[in-house]
Parts: C-alpha cells; structure tokens; sequence
C-alpha cells in the first residue's frame, strides 16, 4: 500500500503553502520517518550509512532537489559539496533523497516546473472566494430591498 508524502513550502506573507505531495512505498515512508526520530536505533540503517560514507569521504549534502516530474514518477538530485569545493550533483529517488535530507538536515527544493505540474490546489483560496460571492449576492439582494418589500398586507 503505498503512503503520500506531502512537501510543504514555507508560507508566503499573506498567503497558502504550496503543498507537493510525493506517492512513495511504505519502506521508504518508514526510512524517512527513522530519519526523523532516530531513538532507538543501535546500527546504521542504509540512508545513515549514506549519509556516513559521504561525510567520511568530506563532502556534505547541501539540499536535495525534485527535478523533474513525468505522470506519476518524479526525480530528484542530491546536492554535495566536496571538501575541496566542488558541487556535484547525483540522482536519486525523491523518497532516497528526502530521507538522507531529514538525517542530515538538508533543505529540499522542488523546481517550479514540478511545482506547476504536480501541486494540489489551496482549497483554502477557493472557499475564500465562494464566501466573497456568497457576501457580494447577499449585498446585491439587500441593496434591491425598497420600502414596499417591508409592508403589511390587511
């Protein structure tokens, strides 16, 4: 069964976040949540050890990225920066790459062309607008309203 991750921007002054949500299997799910809270856990599991080897071999994760997005599948990189300064970048999957961020604690990115293609809508806005309308019809039948509407009939 697979989960949903949802990405989530900061939120703009006055505004929503944009919200990207990722499908991913539920090993990586449990990948990603360990990387979060990491009580408990005696050995490295496989994105520590990643996380390790990049470090012993000094470099570090400077972000990681969702690149590119086609149906349902999305791609992603990872940034590192080499000790002696230079900037590579790798491919990943985005589930591999967000679970070595959250361990390292690396900012995720997501290029607009992903975010144009695959956001979900803010609701939010879209219930603002109803009540806008709903507000300007109830002015408009209180502004049509005269004297006469208000009479008693004998």
């Amino acid at each position: 069964m697979p989960s949903v991750i949802v990405l989530q921007s900061r939120v703009p002054e006055g505004g929503a976040p944009i919200q990207l949500p990722i499908r991913i299997g539920p090993v990586e799910a449990m990948a990603i949540s360990m990387g979060l809270d990491p009580a408990g856990r005696e050995r490295p599991m496989t994105h520590d050890l990643l996380s390790n080897v990049i470090k012993t071999l000094g470099a570090t994760v400077t972000g990681v990225a969702i690149v590119d997005v086609h149906g349902t599948t999305f791609y992603a990189e990872v940034m590192l920066t080499t000790d002696m300064g230079r900037f590579v970048k790798v491919d990943s999957r985005p589930s591999d790459a967000i679970a070595l961020a959250v361990r390292v604690g690396a900012p995720i990115y997501a290029d607009d062309q992903v975010l144009d293609a695959a956001t979900m809508p803010d609701f939010r806005g879209v219930e603002k607008e109803e009540k806008q309308q709903e507000l300007e019809r109830f002015h408009d039948f209180v502004e049509s309203l005269s004297p006469a509407d208000f009479a008693q009939e004998e």
